[in-house]
C-alpha cells in the first residue's frame, strides 16, 4: 500500500511554528534573508555576538530545502572530495574538509548548547561502490579524504540487505530532524531585540534596506540566505547550476541500516534511517527537465521494495540544490563593491554541513575577524577550473530561453487538456500554462518565468511549473514555491 502523503517527512512530523509576520517597519543590525539552516546559524551565531538580528521567512521556519533533505550532516558526501581535489588541489580538498568537519560539531554542539530536541544521533557516513567497476571511486574518494586530514577507513561491508564492492567510511557524523533543529534555533534567536519573522517575502534589498510584502527592514548588513540568491547581482546565475532530487519514506518488516550510505555512482542511492523508517534519496535531474515525471518516485520505491520488506511508503518529497560552477560553496560578500551584502549558496546537496560553515564565515567578516577560509569561499574568487562549465551555463541559459520559445504549443484551448494534466496552450501569439485538476477546474498562468523571463516547463512528479534557467518553481496558481523568483506569474484566463 502506497500512501498518498505527498510531504517531507521532516515537515510532517514537526510542530507548527507561528511567528508573526513583519507589521511595520523597523531597524536592526543584520537583516537575514531565509529561515533555514544557513540563515538560523547565521542569525544566532551574530546574536550571541550581541547584533541585533531579523530573520525574514517567506514560508514558516525550516519549511524550504531544510525540511526536504536526507537529513545527514557529514564530512564526508558522496565523492564530493575527490572532485574539490582534482579542481582545487590538496589545500582545497584539506580546507573543505576541514570546515565541513567544524560544522558537523558546530551542530551538535548548538543543538546541545541550546538544549534542541532534534532525534540528533551519531552514525557512520559511508560512501560505497554499488559494483566493481564504481571501486575506482572508492579508492580516490578515500586518498582525498585521508590527504584532507579526515579519519577514514576502508569498510568491506555497509548493512543494506544487497551486495556492494567495498566503501570508505568516517565515523561519528550526525543524523537529525533538520526542521525541529532549526526550531530549536529560531527559538534561540527570538527575542532580546532579535526576531524571526514567517510569512514574510523579502521582494527587493539595496541601500542597506530590504522591502518585503509586509514593510521594511533597515539593517547595517544584509545575509542573503535563502539558498539560491534572491538578489540579480554577482551574476550568480552563471555560476549556479540548481539540480532537483527525491525522497521517499517507507515502513519496513525488518531492520533498517544504522549508518548513513549513499552510492558512489549512478543512479545516486543514498540510505539511511529515521526509527522504524527506511529513507531513500537519488533520481537527480535539473529543474525544468522532461525527466520531472512521477517516475521518479515510482523508482525509489520499487528499489526499497526490491531490497526491503516494504510495508507502506509513508511519505515522499523532493528538493532542489544550487551547485556552483567549481565545486566549492560560496560564502561572503556578495561582489566587489556589494557594500556590507552577504551571501551563501551553492551547496552541492549537502547544505545542513555547508550551510553550518558558511554561517561561520559570514559571522566572522560581519564581526570584523579574520576566517583563513573566506578566501577559498569567497563569491567573488575566480576559478580557472571552472570557466568551462561557465561557458556551459550560459550556452544552456541562451538555448533554454530561445528553444521554448520556438517549440509548438502541447494544445490549442484549455479545454483539450485533461483532468489531472497540464499542458503549454497557445495564448493568441504567445503561450500559457494550464493545469486542469482532478475535479475539473483549469488553473492557467503565464509560462514567463518572474526572475529572467525563461519559460517554465511543467513537473509532472510535483505539479508544479519549473524554470529551466534557474530553477524558481511556481505553484499552479503562479505563487511562488521556490526562488530565485520573488513575484507570483501572472495568471491568465482559461
Amino acid at each position: 500500500m502506497t500512501t498518498s502523503a505527498d510531504a517531507s517527512l521532516w515537515l510532517a512530523t514537526a510542530p507548527p511554528t507561528d511567528y508573526a509576520p513583519l507589521d511595520a517597519d523597523t531597524e536592526v543590525d543584520v537583516a537575514v534573508i531565509g529561515g533555514g539552516i544557513t540563515g538560523l546559524t547565521t542569525a544566532l551565531l551574530l546574536k550571541r555576538d550581541g547584533f541585533r538580528v531579523a530573520v525574514l521567512e517567506a514560508r514558516r521556519v525550516g519549511s524550504g530545502v531544510t525540511g526536504c533533505t536526507t537529513a545527514k550532516v557529514s564530512a564526508l558526501q558522496q565523492t564530493l572530495l575527490q572532485t574539490i581535489r582534482r579542481h582545487h588541489g590538496d589545500e582545497g580538498a584539506t580546507d573543505y574538509a576541514r570546515a565541513s568537519r567544524d560544522a558537523v560539531e558546530l551542530v551538535a554542539t548548538l543543538a546541545r548548547e541550546e538544549h534542541i530536541e532534534c532525534d540528533l544521533e551519531r552514525h557512520p557516513a559511508l560512501t560505497y561502490a554499488a559494483t566493481e567497476d564504481e571501486r575506482p571511486e572508492i579508492d580516490a574518494e578515500y586518498e582525498a579524504a585521508q590527504v584532507a586530514g579526515l579519519s577514514v577507513t576502508h569498510a568491506r561491508r555497509v548493512d543494506v540487505p544487497y551486495p556492494t564492492s567495498g566503501a570508505v567510511r568516517l565515523d561519528r557524523q550526525i543524523a537529525l530532524h533538520p526542521v525541529r533543529y532549526v526550531q530549536g534555533l529560531a527559538r534561540a534567536v527570538h527575542g532580546d531585540s532579535s526576531a524571526v519573522f514567517e510569512l514574510t517575502r523579502v521582494t527587493g534589498a539595496g541601500g542597506r534596506r530590504v522591502q518585503t510584502d509586509r514593510g521594511t527592514v533597515s539593517a547595517r548588513h544584509i545575509v542573503d540566505a535563502a539558498h539560491y540568491p534572491l538578489l540579480d547581482r554577482g551574476l550568480f546565475f552563471a555560476r549556479l547550476e540548481a539540480q532537483r532530487s527525491y525522497c521517499i519514506a517507507a515502513r519496513v518488516r525488518g531492520d533498517t541500516p544504522r549508518s548513513m550510505s549513499i552510492s558512489a555512482g549512478s543512479p545516486t542511492r543514498s540510505i539511511r534511517s529515521a526509527g522504524d523508517l527506511l529513507i531513500v534519496g537519488g533520481e537527480g535531474h535539473p529543474p525544468g527537465s522532461f525527466e520531472a515525471t512521477p517516475e521518479r518516485f515510482e523508482a525509489l520505491e520499487a528499489f526499497a521494495r526490491e531490497h526491503w520488506d516494504v510495508v507502506e511508503v509513508t511519505h515522499r518529497w523532493s528538493a532542489q540544490d544550487p551547485i556552483s560552477y567549481d565545486h566549492l560553496p560560496v560564502a561572503g560578500q556578495y561582489a566587489p563593491r556589494a557594500g556590507e551584502l552577504y551571501v551563501a549558496s551553492g551547496f552541492h546537496k549537502w547544505g545542513l554541513t555547508s550551510g553550518t560553515f558558511a554561517a561561520v564565515i559570514i559571522r566572522d567578516l560581519i564581526a570584523g575577524r579574520t576566517n583563513p577560509l573566506a578566501g577559498r569561499f569567497s563569491p567573488t574568487r575566480m576559478s580557472l577550473s571552472g570557466a568551462p562549465k561557465v561557458a556551459e551555463l550560459g550556452a544552456r541559459f541562451t538555448a533554454d530561453l530561445v528553444v521554448d520559445r520556438l517549440r509548438p504549443a502541447q494544445a490549442a484551448s484549455p479545454r483539450e487538456v485533461p483532468n489531472g494534466e497540464a499542458r503549454v496552450v497557445r495564448d493568441g501569439l504567445g503561450k500559457m500554462g494550464v493545469y486542469r485538476d482532478e475535479a475539473g477546474a483549469a488553473h492557467a498562468v503565464s509560462l514567463r518565468c518572474t526572475h529572467l523571463g525563461c519559460l517554465l516547463r511543467w513537473n509532472g512528479a510535483e505539479r508544479s511549473w519549473d524554470c529551466p534557467c534557474h530553477g524558481s518553481r511556481f505553484d499552479v496558481d503562479g505563487s511562488v514555491l521556490e526562488g530565485p523568483a520573488t513575484q507570483p506569474l501572472e495568471q491568465r484566463d482559461a
